[in-house]
């Protein structure tokens, strides 16, 4: 049962008339003009991203310790994966002294000369699959989905299956798709992108209808406009056709989407209110991981802004049910403001939300009697919990501004009653 502050923010205005079940649409018959003349479809050519074909040549200090040639290369390109810099040198794309090497332990010594060129992507490639949807509204130009915790958005290297798109494919009636992305740096190490904006997606083959004849292949571009992490829970447009694309993607750009979401904190952000302006950046020191840090000690950060509004201080304030509205759409930039202001994400293992943290918490800051309790619900917890709340944007084809929210599911809620339960009992003694 949803608590009565969780509810009202889920109560936020909408677009109730659009939120009527829809009947499943092929993708825009606009977007079949490009389709070519032959029916075989050729193996798709490497992706020219964004560190494709960079390169790299140093030497390395003299005096310096030997290192491994793949950790000294990534100390100098530091917007370039780990596995992007071992494809580059299981791929004979670096020379150590001229001679190539393709060795990634290779221990590299001052005055070495080393050469690197990073290698291209290959695109990724994704089946429809039979996936359950929860669809908050579809047209012909976009769909609203509702997103539930532990579902990855799109595919990547290692996690193919089961994500968001395999589950639109299979809606649109879409067969497969080659999908490239100037995130895919992020992508390969396994980083979710948390409503950052990202490259189109490519449909290569689509199915026919009538009379049975093979289409040849298509270039469209339908795709994913934002993303939510894998654990985060809640709202994600899909535009279905190139304008819906362009035109949604143009709104995130100038920050005029408009985004609430609700986490559970451990502890309680200081002030009702608050504008965290902090750039987020890779963290030198993991890169599955973003960090929060101010612009002058890491250059590659990026500007990002969040506001919080703390909604309740819940059992003695060891958490708090908390309000983000985003200005910017940075990977993680909620988990990584969340933690930077001393109050990570409840569940949020990599950014320090722990199992082990709130457990302490509630147990130093309530009554003996719930300690039971609280170990046996505080370890059930599988993901931050952080949810998508609410969602609102102009229709790319008619103008209308139309705004959607749905309320957190069944895990979270039950984490936030069991937090209410324990300040209940303490406000009655």
């Amino acid at each position: 049962m949803l608590s009565s502050h969780a509810a009202a923010l889920a109560s936020l205005p909408s677009s109730l008339p659009f939120l009527r079940p829809s009947p499943t649409l092929r993708l825009s018959t606009s977007l079949l003009s490009s389709l070519a003349s032959t029916s075989s479809v050729d193996p798709s050519p490497p992706v020219r991203s964004k560190y494709g074909g960079i390169q790299l040549e140093e030497t390395v200090e003299v005096g310096s310790e030997k290192s491994r040639l793949d950790a000294w290369i990534a100390s100098r390109m530091h917007d370039v994966s780990r596995s992007r810099i071992v494809a580059s040198i299981r791929s004979g794309l670096v020379t150590v002294n001229g001679r190539a090497v393709d060795k990634v332990s290779y221990k590299v010594k001052g005055g070495d000369v080393v050469s690197c060129t990073v290698s291209e992507l290959q695109p990724l490639r994704a089946e429809a699959e039979d996936i359950p949807l929860d669809i908050v509204y579809e047209d012909e130009h976009l769909i609203v989905v509702n997103k539930p915790p532990h579902m990855v958005v799109h595919p990547a290297p290692g996690n193919p299956n089961g994500t968001l798109v395999n589950a639109i494919l299979h809606h649109c009636k879409v067969s497969t798709f080659t999908w490239r992305t100037k995130s895919a740096n992020l992508l390969e190490e396994g980083v979710d992108s948390s409503d950052e904006e990202i490259e189109v997606f490519h449909v290569d083959e689509f199915p026919t209808g009538g009379n049975g004849s093979r289409v040849g292949e298509a270039l469209v571009r339908p795709g994913i406009v934002h993303r939510l992490d894998k654990g985060t829970s809640g709202l994600l447009v899909v535009a279905k056709d190139e304008h819906a694309h362009a035109h949604l993607a143009e709104q995130f750009k100038l920050h005029t989407i408009k985004r609430v979401y609700v986490s559970l904190t451990i502890g309680v952000p200081k002030g009702h209110t608050a504008r965290v302006e902090v750039p987020i950046g890779r963290d030198p020191n993991n890169r599955l991981r973003m960090i929060a840090t101010p612009s002058s000690s890491n250059r590659y950060a990026r500007h990002a802004a969040s506001r919080y509004k703390v909604i309740e201080v819940l059992a003695g304030g060891a958490c708090a049910l908390v309000e983000w509205r985003l200005e910017t759409g940075r990977t993680h930039q909620i988990r990584a403001h969340a933690k930077y202001i001393g109050v990570p994400l409840l569940g949020d293992e990599v950014y320090g939300g722990t199992k082990n943290m709130v457990t302490s918490l509630l147990r130093a800051k309530n009554p003996s009697h719930f300690h039971d309790n609280t170990f046996e619900t505080i370890t059930k917890l599988d993901r931050p919990c952080l949810h998508a709340l609410s969602l609102g944007f102009n229709h790319p084809h008619t103008g209308e501004f139309l705004q959607f929210s749905r309320p957190p599911p069944d895990d979270f809620c039950q984490i936030l009653d069991f937090l209410e339960s324990i300040t209940e009992s303490a406000s009655d003694n």
